[in-house]
């Protein structure tokens, strides 16, 4: 059973995304809250696996909630936005949310997010991500990051950026995939990453990828 908070300040938002969540045999919405200041002792009595967060919200908006989530090492949060182009969304993803999905999504599609989050290791949405940080890096000057990766972590990176898991970086370089969790590891240590999407926004804000290469 996966367990699933929600966070948003409307609670006709809330009651579809709880409505939809509700259909399915595997998810359970197992709290609810209206507002980020209330996001950690939601995260603290309800142990979700995952949290469906607002960005736009009162007292405490979704980048601060998302902030105090990554902080204590607590579950995985997908942003759930209006608008694709937020610099809200990708100050969150920045922040350390693990993925962003919009509002008029069709349920399948949030069902399968929050699958894909709470039980594989592979990037949410690698082509949006990559978009959000086109326009959202578009026209900035990019110093050259100080980070060195070798050759063969770098090709790893290149490989999280298109979504794929473990196993499938894998088999596309001929390596264990005990060898790609130590790569991914490596990676996530010397960027200062919380996880791949962190990872993978630092990558393309460093310009240790090419934000306008065809992933």
């Amino acid at each position: 059973m996966i367990r699933v908070a929600v966070v948003d300040d409307d609670p006709l938002v809330r009651t579809a995304l709880a409505a939809i969540l509700g259909t399915e045999p595997d998810l359970e919405v197992v709290g609810e809250a209206d507002d980020g200041v209330d996001v950690p002792a939601l995260v603290q009595n309800c142990e979700p696996d995952v949290v469906l967060m607002d960005v736009r919200m009162p007292r405490i908006n979704g980048i601060e909630a998302t902030q105090r989530i990554a902080a204590t090492g607590g579950p995985r949060v997908l942003v759930i936005t209006t608008f694709e182009n937020d610099s809200y969304v990708y100050d969150a993803l920045r922040a350390g949310a693990a993925g962003f999905l919009l509002k008029r999504a069709k349920p399948d599609v949030l069902i399968t997010a929050i699958r894909t989050l709470a039980t594989t290791d592979a990037l949410l949405f690698p082509e949006s991500i990559r978009r959000l940080a086109m326009q959202q890096t578009r026209g900035r000057h990019r110093a050259s990051s100080t980070v060195n990766l070798t050759a063969r972590e770098s090709d790893v990176l290149r490989a999280l950026a298109r979504g794929r898991t473990n196993a499938e970086i894998a088999a596309e370089l001929y390596l264990s995939v005990e060898t790609v969790k130590t790569h991914v590891g490596a990676i996530l240590g010397k960027l200062g990453a919380r996880d791949r999407t962190q990872a993978v926004i630092f990558a393309y804000e460093s310009g240790l990828i090419n934000v306008g290469e065809n992933q």
